[in-house]
C-alpha cells in the first residue's frame, strides 16, 4: 500500500485525519482531551513515537488558539485570578515528580485513573466534590496542590487540572481561557522536549503539520458547539469526557 508520510499508509492517513477532526470537536467543546485521544487513536495505525509527533503541533497550535481565544487581556487576567491555583499546582507538581522514580507507572495511572472516574461518575449523580468558587486562597491553594500532585506523580496534569477547574464551579469561558493557558505551556514544553529528543524531526513534521488542519478546523466546530451549551451543559460534557478519560487511565495501568 503506498505510503502518504513515513511509515502512515494512505488509509492510515485518512484515519488520522477524521480522528484529528473528532479530536478537535471534542477539544473545541470542552478544552481538553485532545492529545489523549490523539495519541490512543494514531498508535493504532502508526508507531507510538510518531503518534506522538503527529499530536505536537495540533496541540500546542489548538491550546494557543483555547487560551487567546477571548484576547490577551482575558488570558491574562484568568492567570491573574487564578494565580494561586497555577503556582501552588506548578509547585507541588514539581516535586510530586520527584517520586515517579520510585512509584510504578501503573500504580500511577491506576490512582489516577481510579480518582478521576470516581470523581466523574460520583459529580454526575449530584454526590460529587464542590468548592466554593469563592473559597479563599487556602482552598485555591489546596485545588491547585492536589491537582499538581496528580498531575506529577503521573504526568499527566489535563483531566486533574480540570477536574479541579469543575469543582470549583468555574464559569464556562473562565474554565476554557484558563486550561488553554495551562495547556498551552505545557504544549511548549513538549515542542521543545521532543526537539530535543528527535521525536520531531525532518521526517516526522509533515504529518504533526497535515495533522494541524483537520484538528483546528474541529477545534472551530467545537467552539461553535460549546458556545451554544448553557453551563450546566458544558459541566455534564466535561464530566463525561473525564469519565472517559479516567476509564482509559485505568486501562493503561491494568494492561502495563
Amino acid at each position: 500500500m503506498d505510503m502518504i508520510f513515513d511509515g502512515v499508509s494512505q488509509w492510515g492517513m485518512v484515519f488520522a485525519t477524521g480522528l484529528a477532526l473528532c479530536a478537535g470537536v471534542v477539544k473545541g467543546v470542552v478544552g481538553f482531551a485532545m492529545p489523549m485521544l490523539l495519541m490512543a487513536g494514531l498508535s493504532a495505525v502508526m508507531a507510538p513515537d510518531l503518534a506522538l509527533a503527529g499530536l505536537i503541533l495540533p496541540t500546542l497550535a489548538t491550546n494557543t488558539w483555547q487560551a487567546l481565544r477571548e484576547g490577551p487581556r482575558a488570558a491574562l487576567a484568568s492567570m491573574r485570578r487564578y494565580a494561586v491555583f497555577l503556582v501552588t499546582g506548578a509547585l507541588v507538581m514539581a516535586g510530586s515528580a520527584q517520586l515517579v522514580p520510585v512509584l510504578p507507572p501503573a500504580m500511577m495511572f491506576l490512582i489516577l485513573g481510579i480518582a478521576i472516574t470516581l470523581y466523574a461518575v460520583a459529580t454526575l449523580l449530584g454526590r460529587g466534590l464542590h468548592v466554593a468558587a469563592k473559597g479563599g486562597r487556602r482552598g485555591e491553594a489546596a485545588m491547585g496542590a492536589l491537582a499538581g500532585l496528580f498531575g506529577g506523580v503521573s504526568g499527566i496534569w489535563g483531566p486533574p487540572t480540570v477536574a479541579m477547574l469543575t469543582a470549583r464551579q468555574t464559569e464556562k469561558r473562565e474554565q476554557m481561557r484558563v486550561q488553554g493557558v495551562i495547556f498551552a505551556l505545557g504544549s511548549v514544553l513538549l515542542l521543545l522536549s521532543h526537539l530535543g529528543s528527535g521525536v520531531l524531526r525532518a521526517a516526522t513534521l509533515p504529518l504533526s503539520l497535515w495533522l494541524m488542519v483537520p484538528a483546528m478546523a474541529g477545534v472551530w466546530l467545537g467552539f461553535w458547539l460549546q458556545d451554544r451549551l448553557d453551563q450546566a451543559a458544558f459541566r455534564n460534557a466535561t464530566l463525561w469526557v473525564l469519565l472517559i478519560a479516567g476509564a482509559n487511565l485505568i486501562r493503561r495501568g491494568l494492561v502495563m
